[in-house]
C-alpha cells in the first residue's frame, strides 16, 4: 500500500483527528452545561445515565455532519461525476473527504475510549466490532487514498445516529407513551431502511458495476472491501430487525391506549 502523504495530507490528517476529538470533548460540555439548565430530571439521573447522556450529544453531532458532509461529496458535487474528472471514481478524493474521514476517526477514537471505560454500560460488544470496523475501513482509505466513494456511502448511514439517541432520551425521560416516541420510531424505521438496507443493496451494486476499478485496489484494500461491508450490512440487518420488533410493540400498545 501507497501512502498518500503529501504536504496537503501533512496538515488535514492530524488536524482533522484531533478536531475529532476536541469536537466530542467540546459538544460533550455543551450538551452537560444545555441539559442541566434546560431539562430538570438530568440532574435526577445518576452518574452513569449523566455520562451516556453527553455521550449520546456529541455522538448526534458527529452523525449530523457526516451525513451532511457525505452527502454533499457524493450527490451535490462533482468529485465522483463521470464525465468530470478524468481519474477512476475507486482513486478519487479531495481534501474535504480526507478531513471528514479525520474527523470521524477522531470521532470513533473517543467513543471507543468511553465505551471501553465504561464497558459495557455505553455499549457491548456489537459496539467494538462496529467501532473497530469502522476505524479499520476509515483509516485504510484515507492513507491510501482508494475507495473514498464507499467509505462517504457508509458514513451517510450516520443519518439514523440522532433517531437511535432521541428514542435512548425518551426512554430514560419516561416518555415512551408519548406521540414523540411513536413518530420517532416510524421515522427511525423508515430512515434505517433507506440508509443501512437499501443504501447498501446500491452500495453493492456499484461494487458489482465498478469491479474492474475495485480490483486494482492494493490487496489489503481490495479483501478488507470485499470483507468490512458485508459484515456491516449483516450487523444494520439485524439491528434492523430489533428496530421492527421495536415499533410494532409501540405501534400496538399505542392502538390499545387509544
Amino acid at each position: 500500500m501507497d501512502v498518500r502523504f503529501g504536504p496537503e495530507e501533512q496538515i488535514v490528517w492530524p488536524a482533522s483527528v484531533l478536531a475529532g476529538i476536541l469536537m466530542c470533548a467540546a459538544v460533550y460540555d455543551i450538551t452537560r452545561e444545555v441539559s442541566s439548565r434546560c431539562y430538570k430530571g438530568y440532574n435526577g439521573l445518576n452518574d452513569l445515565h449523566k455520562v451516556e447522556w453527553n455521550n449520546r450529544g456529541f455522538s448526534t453531532f458527529h452523525a449530523l455532519v457526516a451525513a451532511v458532509v457525505s452527502f454533499y461529496l457524493l450527490v451535490i458535487s462533482d468529485l465522483f461525476s463521470k464525465d468530470v474528472h478524468g481519474a477512476i471514481i475507486i482513486d478519487r478524493k479531495s481534501w474535504v473527504s480526507d478531513a471528514m474521514f479525520g474527523i470521524s476517526l477522531g470521532y470513533f477514537l473517543t467513543d471507543l475510549v468511553m465505551i471501553l471505560w465504561h464497558f459495557p454500560s455505553l455499549g457491548g460488544k456489537e459496539y467494538l466490532l462496529h467501532h473497530g470496523l469502522s476505524m479499520y475501513a476509515i483509516s485504510l482509505a484515507l492513507l491510501s487514498g482508494k475507495g473514498h466513494v464507499y467509505i462517504l456511502m457508509v458514513l451517510f448511514t450516520e443519518a439514523t445516529t440522532p433517531f437511535v439517541n432521541l428514542r435512548w432520551y425518551l426512554d430514560l425521560a419516561g416518555r415512551k407513551d408519548s406521540k414523540l416516541y411513536l413518530y420517532n420510531g416510524v421515522a427511525l424505521f423508515a430512515g434505517w431502511l433507506i440508509a443501512r438496507i437499501i443504501l447498501f443493496v446500491y452500495f453493492f451494486a456499484h461494487l458489482y458495476l465498478h469491479f474492474d476499478q475495485v480490483r486494482t485496489v492494493f490487496p489489503l484494500g481490495f479483501y478488507s472491501t470485499m470483507v468490512v461491508p458485508p459484515a456491516m450490512s449483516a450487523m444494520n440487518i439485524i439491528w434492523f430487525q430489533k428496530i421492527c420488533k421495536g415499533m410494532i410493540k409501540a405501534m400496538s400498545s399505542a392502538s390499545k391506549r387509544s
